[in-house]
């Protein structure tokens, strides 16, 4: 504490931070594009939620359904990254089908994500939620740009998930709200819901799995231990079989936690396919579904886990009889689908180190944080002027300038003091990471996370295999590749089938789909069409 009141009596006033120089590279080249009869009608666009690249190997002898499906006659980039360092589901979900890092898009958290008090959602007045925070355009929107008749319908389990996709276009957008086991969506898009939701949400089909045990798909062909994999070992509680409620109201309170809520999602995307007649052309209509499961099975198990495992199998299964049924509604030959993830996960701690014997951490530094704002309140500085969240400092330099407190000596005890907390691998400044983007993947990330305009000052970074927190057995948002490799893949007769081996990012998907459909960007991107999987 001494320490900090001292470099805390060094009174300046300071200069802003320099800005971070943003590289942009070409979305395009002199290449003739699709000729019309080329141009698919429909562009289905699926996230699943967590989903690691390693997956499709980890998991490939008993994939028969639709990833397998998708693999074997898809283009897929196994080196793909989500190429920016808070890997989480509100800035992953933002740079699909945007083509940019947080950086351009302003979303850089899920804690800044999609919430709008201005915005509540339809039959669930104290929930809320919007786009307003998100910068630029979509897919959506250069499509509309050049035939204003294109069409969106977004739907997932999460708010965020389904609206991110779209930016702040307003088209269909819709997501599940487990209180009253309804697809809804926000004021931001309509006042009402249109008569096919109200239809879809009249099945019940949420309520229909009251009482359902959720089993191994297989009876044989998992290695896995079953329950939360920070469990003490040998512990059967919250093992398979997992029952849900027999009361209905807990039960689609409880069933986004199952493999069962993506089911449900891929049965609302269809009657939303079927009600808006999407993909019948001329133009081309889009049809963005986010799949929650794996991220609410990883968080709750851990990667390592049979419930892991098992949901794979289902997502598997679910996702063939959804791409059997789009196919007898629409002509595959005018259907183009890409598959990509908005995050990965770490490794569970406890399963690491008992595995490998090297220490991992399950880091907190809201002490350090706390010491320094009570420091810096004696000096009449604000505990909002001085805020860590999410790996980043948030530092109000004009508020330090009245109180005559020198931001860069406050800094360099804050940087002092969380590099010996355990766990804590770097601490930079985030104006001097752009030096060095091509060697260091960790710098090149938190240069595409933060947006010019946002006050941060500091990153944290922990070692790997460490996480922030301890609450879950899976955690992600990290810069690592567990965090940040996902799977990108292609699948349609634009695309030719294999497995491509170069580097890629998320956001070069908008950009190759852009160009699959005839269509320019409207703006800069971050993300370049990746030609090796054009035909």
């Amino acid at each position: 504490m001494r320490r900090i009141l001292a470099a805390l009596a060094l009174a300046t006033c300071v200069a802003a931070p320099a800005a971070v120089a943003q590289t942009t590279r070409p979305a395009s080249a002199q290449r003739s594009m699709p000729a019309p009869e080329q141009v698919p009608t429909l562009v289905v666009f699926i996230t699943v939620d967590q989903m690691r690249a390693d997956y499709f190997d980890r998991f490939k002898g008993q994939l028969t359904g639709g990833l397998a499906r998708l693999e074997r006659g898809g283009a897929l980039f196994t080196n793909a990254f989500q190429d920016h360092a808070i890997t989480e589901t509100a800035p992953g979900h933002a740079s699909t089908l945007s083509g940019r890092f947080p950086r351009s898009t302003g979303i850089v958290r899920n804690s800044a994500g999609v919430q709008d008090p201005q915005a509540p959602v339809i039959g669930a007045p104290r929930m809320n939620a919007s786009p307003f925070r998100f910068r630029g355009g979509t897919l959506i929107d250069w499509l509309r740009s050049k035939d204003e008749r294109s069409r969106a319908l977004s739907v997932s389990r999460k708010d965020r998930g389904a609206i991110l996709p779209l930016g702040r276009a307003h088209q269909e957008v819709y997501w599940y709200d487990p209180g009253s086991g309804r697809f809804s969506t926000s004021t931001y898009y309509a006042d009402t819901l249109p008569a096919w939701v109200q239809q879809f949400n009249a099945r019940r089909i949420p309520a229909s799995f009251a009482g359902q045990s959720w089993t191994t798909l297989l009876d044989t062909g998992y290695a896995e231990p079953s329950g939360p994999m920070n469990a003490p070992q040998g512990s059967t509680k919250d093992s398979f079989p997992h029952t849900l409620p027999a009361d209905t109201v807990q039960a689609v309170r409880a069933l986004p936690d199952t493999p069962w809520m993506d089911q449900v999602t891929l049965a609302m995307a269809l009657a939303g396919l079927r009600a808006r007649s999407l993909g019948t052309g001329p133009q081309t209509d889009l049809l963005a579904i986010s799949l929650s499961s794996t991220d609410a099975v990883g968080h709750r198990y851990g990667m390592e886990s049979r419930e892991l495992h098992d949901q794979i199998l289902r997502l598997d299964r679910a996702l063939g009889a959804f791409l059997d049924t789009l196919f007898t509604l629409r002509d595959s030959s005018r259907v183009v689908i890409a598959l990509t993830a908005d995050h990965g996960v770490t490794p569970t701690p406890e399963r690491y180190t008992a595995r490998t014997q090297q220490p991992t951490y399950r880091v907190n530094l809201s002490s350090v944080e706390r010491t320094f704002q009570r420091a810096l309140a004696e000096r009449r500085v604000d505990s909002t002027a001085f805020a860590f969240e999410e790996g980043m400092l948030f530092v109000d330099r004009a508020a330090f300038a009245r109180a005559r407190v020198n931001t860069d000596s406050v800094l360099t005890a804050f940087a002092a003091a969380a590099r010996t907390v355990p766990g804590v691998r770097r601490v930079d400044r985030l104006a001097a990471l752009a030096r060095d983007t091509l060697r260091d993947p960790v710098a090149r990330r938190w240069v595409h996370q933060v947006p010019a305009d946002l006050p941060v000052e500091l990153v944290v970074t922990l070692q790997p295999n460490s996480v922030w927190g301890a609450y879950a057995p899976g955690i992600h948002g990290s810069p690592y590749d567990d965090d940040a490799h996902v799977p990108v893949l292609f699948y349609g007769a634009s695309f030719k089938a294999g497995r491509y081996a170069r580097f890629a990012r998320v956001v070069d998907i908008a950009p190759t789909l852009a160009w699959a459909t005839a269509t320019r960007p409207t703006e800069r991107v971050d993300g370049v069409v990746l030609w090796d999987a054009l035909r």
